[in-house]
This record gives C-alpha cells, sequence and structure tokens, in this order.
C-alpha cells in the first residue's frame, strides 16, 4: 500500500533550513526517488557544493533567483524572476513526476509579496500522491504551517557570521 506524500517545512532564523532539506535530498536519491529542486532567491552566481552534489548525482536543479534582495538591482526583474520560478515549481509539482520537490527558500515569494499564499497552499495542499514536498525559508506563513506534516524551526543561538567570521566553502555553501 502506498503511503500518502509528506509536506515538510524548515523555517526559523537559524542557520541549517536549506542545508536540512538537502539531506533530504540525498537520503530520497539514494532510494531511487526522482527529485527536483527550484531555489527563490539564490543565484546562478552562487555555485554551492550541493548543487555540485545535485549535477553529479544526476537530480534536477533550477537556480532561478538573482539572489538577495538587498543586493537587487532591479527589484522589478527580481519580482518576476520570483515569480516565474513558482510557475516553474507549480508545474513540476503539478505534474506528479517527481517523488520529491525541494522549494529552497518559497517562503519569500509570500513574505515580500510576489506570489499570494493561497496559490501556493493550493499547489501543496493538492499535489499528487505521489509528491513529497520541502518548503524552505525564514517566515513561513501560518498557512503553510497549518497543512504541514512536519514544521522544524531553526533559532539561532549564535553564528559565526555575528563574530565577523565569513561563510566558507564547504561548510556554509
Amino acid at each position: 500500500m502506498a503511503q500518502a506524500s509528506r509536506l515538510l517545512v524548515n523555517t526559523g532564523t537559524g542557520k541549517g533550513k536549506s542545508s536540512a532539506a538537502f539531506g533530504v535530498m540525498g537520503r530520497a536519491w539514494a532510494r531511487g526517488w526522482s527529485v527536483c529542486v527550484v531555489q527563490f532567491v539564490k543565484s546562478e552566481k552562487w555555485r554551492a557544493g550541493e548543487r555540485k552534489l545535485a549535477d553529479h548525482l544526476g537530480i534536477e536543479w533550477h537556480t532561478l533567483g538573482d539572489g538577495f534582495t538587498w543586493e537587487s538591482t532591479d527589484l522589478d526583474e527580481t519580482v518576476a524572476k520570483g515569480r516565474h520560478a513558482w510557475d516553474v515549481a507549480a508545474a513540476k509539482i503539478a505534474s506528479g513526476a517527481y517523488d520529491l520537490v525541494i522549494l529552497d527558500e518559497v517562503t519569500y515569494t509570500v513574505k515580500y509579496g510576489w506570489v499570494p499564499v493561497d496559490d501556493i497552499v493550493n499547489v501543496l495542499r493538492d499535489r499528487p500522491q505521489r509528491t513529497n514536498v520541502v518548503v524552505t525559508g525564514r517566515y513561513a506563513p501560518d498557512e503553510i504551517v497549518a497543512i504541514a506534516d512536519t514544521v522544524t524551526e531553526m533559532v539561532k543561538l549564535k553564528h559565526a557570521m555575528d563574530q565577523g567570521i565569513g561563510a566558507r566553502k564547504g561548510i556554509e555553501y
């Protein structure tokens, strides 16, 4: 008997939301699952370790953002890219072709008003039975939390960057 899919949410101000999702990605791949990742904020300028791993494993990956909003030189383009990323993600989920879809930093599309929360909730709630989804990002909307099976809030107790220590390849990316 097939098990119902899961909706997991990793949110909060602490580090590790995406890293935890990519741990699930590795687990799913090891089980022979078809996996798709859609990134909403990160841009192609970043060559993160998890992307290199996904490429090596043959995992479908879409980096569709243009970086952090405070770095944007054209906010209209940033918004358009965020909406386009949601259109891609919604189509991937609705297709039923994937066992796991990771929506990395999708919560920001709601926080910044790029995509209505109801649009996201409807796609997540109505996803095919086969398709598990992991949502990451700060500020997970209550509406998404309400329909999730598992919600983890990462809480920052201490962070190296607060001490002036920059991001390190292999640890942060």
